[in-house]
């Protein structure tokens, strides 16, 4: 159990709470700490701040839903309804507005892992490429591909959107947890991505660049 919450006293009576309750639980007060755990530790449930004092919370939500299916319960003190669909359709589960109760944290957690417990397939296959987002293992025809944390965050991306050309810009949005790369940050890592995947952008298999637009990722054989 992750929480992610910049209060030191709301994160360590939730902290204290869900420890109670049986869970492993970890605790960070920033947004690009919360996103270090959900990549290295893969926690079962995320409980996440809206108001975090590095990136605003909502842009938190959009990254962790990129690369994972961990089940996201917003906490937040905004109750207007269009706030609560807009952030359903961010990516989050589930929500809870502040100030709230231990016993209904305590169930709408309960009810994330129960729900969890029944997902759809993590694996992501396109042609001869799956991709695991729970595992965060990827193969290729069958063989083990050694992908740093951020290759593997791209590849994950690309793939839960096969077949669509996504910008640079939606790359350096949704997968870099810093505002300050630039494209060439985007490009460098694509130009790793083909090299782990036996490829060169000039004659590409399943990353196909989409002059003045984007990238695309799809099976081979696939028309251009």
């Amino acid at each position: 159990m992750l929480v992610i919450e910049d209060d030191p006293d709301v994160r360590d009576a939730v902290g204290r709470l869900l420890v109670a309750s049986g869970h492993v639980v970890r605790l960070s007060e920033t947004a690009l700490g919360g996103l270090h755990e959900v990549t290295t530790w893969q926690p079962d449930v995320v409980v996440l701040d809206l108001g975090l004092p590095d990136l605003d919370g909502t842009a938190v939500l959009r990254r962790i839903r990129a690369t994972s299916l961990v089940p996201i319960l917003v906490a937040t003190a905004r109750e207007q309804e269009s706030e609560m669909i807009r952030l359903l359709r961010a990516g989050a589960d589930d929500y809870v507005v502040k100030p709230y109760s231990a016993e209904q944290i305590e169930a709408r957690i309960a009810a994330l892992l129960r729900r969890g417990a029944g997902r759809v397939s993590a694996e992501l296959v396109v042609g001869g490429l799956v991709v695991d987002r729970r595992a965060r293992t990827a193969t290729l025809d069958g063989t083990p591909l050694s992908l740093s944390r951020r290759e593997f965050d791209l590849l994950a991306y690309l793939a839960g959107r096969a077949g669509t050309v996504v910008t640079r810009r939606q790359l350096l949005q949704d997968v870099w947890p810093s505002e300050s790369h630039s494209a060439e940050t985007v490009d460098v890592h694509l130009t790793w991505l083909r090299r782990k995947l036996g490829e060169r952008a000039a004659a590409p298999r399943y990353l196909h660049t989409v002059r003045g637009v984007g990238i695309r990722l799809s099976p081979p054989g696939e028309p251009a």
